[in-house]
């Protein structure tokens, strides 16, 4: 991992200096554009937010040279980002919601990928504060406060100027094994199916949305993220560090190292997230240079410098801990069970 604390420092510079420039245009379309045209305002942004979200696929596809492969039938294939869609997915790894951006960004429409997902990733710097411009749907996980939350935000989708994809993390939570402990108790003590591979899905949200959106959403994507047995499971540390890992994304899976007869399609790594790291990079340096010129060197100088590198270390340390399974919390539905109860039924492993 010494290479992961060696650049973390430039590419979360990089990040945060960049992010916060397009919060600010983000902002600045929020409230002179948006009260005059809602959907002017989400076609721009969208472009913003994509412009922000290259920078983290650049990470994926280029630097730690992660591979997925999809398996997907031809049809679904070739109206992927024509259509609006919810898409359901679990949660194996750190990294599935990247993993779904990167299939967004190959289908299209990276700028109008959409997730429900938990409050507290509002206020993450940058990259929260861009979700919540991008009108993503946050929510307490508590059912009395977030239906509400659903129906409004479910229908302020209704005329959303271009195909938007949605995501629904039906499990509730990132896959861990104590958490399929948990889940396999709270199975057996409900008398529901004991999971192997899964945690136990939460019905409601997806219920709400199916409810909400049939009425102009034509398709549901059942996505399942796989990782080979023999392949480590990709966290955003590793990425960091440029070790490459390899990823299915399947729409029919059956949790065992073969994939049916489902065709296997190569997604590729285009050029533009490089390109526009590349972009970035060279306007942060020019403006760092002029910076340095226009400032004489001080000592003010130099504990502004270190703020601004602290600042940096510490937001990317904080997105670090968000994406780590660990620091997530399981449904409270199983952490609920008496965890002495395993010890009086058999589980499947």
């Amino acid at each position: 991992m010494a290479v992961a604390a060696v650049v973390i420092l430039p590419i979360g510079l990089l990040f945060l200096l960049s992010g916060l420039l397009i919060n600010f245009l983000q902002a600045f379309l929020f409230i002179l554009v948006r009260p005059f045209s809602n959907n002017m305002y989400r076609k721009v942004n969208a472009h913003l937010a994509e412009l922000l979200w290259l920078e983290v696929i650049w990470l994926f596809d280029w630097w730690a040279h992660i591979k997925v492969d999809l398996y997907i039938d031809s049809e679904t294939l070739e109206l992927m980002g024509k259509e609006h869609a919810l898409l359901v997915c679990n949660h194996k790894s750190d990294i599935d919601w990247l993993i779904g951006w990167v299939l967004a960004q190959r289908s299209g429409c990276l700028g109008s990928a959409l997730a429900l997902i938990k409050k507290s990733l509002k206020f993450l710097p940058v990259i929260g504060w861009s979700m919540w411009f991008t009108e993503y749907i946050f929510l307490e996980r508590n059912w009395s406060k977030d239906k509400n939350t659903l129906k409004a935000g479910f229908e302020n989708l209704r005329d959303f100027p271009m195909p938007f994809w949605l995501a629904v993390f039906v499990e509730g939570t990132r896959f861990t094994q104590a958490k399929l402990l948990a889940a396999q108790e709270y199975a057996v003590a409900t008398k529901l199916p004991v999971p192997k591979n899964v945690l136990i899905p939460r019905t409601k949200g997806f219920v709400a949305a199916v409810n909400h959106l049939r009425s102009f959403v034509p398709a549901i994507y059942n996505c399942t993220v796989a990782i080979p047995k023999d392949e480590p499971l990709p966290t955003v540390l590793r990425m960091f560090g440029g070790r490459s890992s390899r990823d299915a994304s399947l729409e029919l899976h059956h949790f065992k190292n073969s994939f049916e007869d489902m065709e296997c399609h190569g997604i590729g790594r285009p050029k533009k997230s490089l390109f526009v790291v590349i972009v970035w990079s060279c306007v942060l340096i020019y403006g760092g240079v002029e910076f340095f010129k226009w400032c004489s060197f001080s000592w003010g100088t130099i504990a502004f410098c270190a703020v601004v590198l602290l600042v940096v270390v510490i937001s990317m340390h904080v997105l670090i801990l968000f994406s780590q399974s660990e620091k997530s919390n399981p449904p409270q539905e199983a952490s609920a069970i008496n965890s002495q109860d395993i010890l009086k039924h058999k589980l499947l492993p």
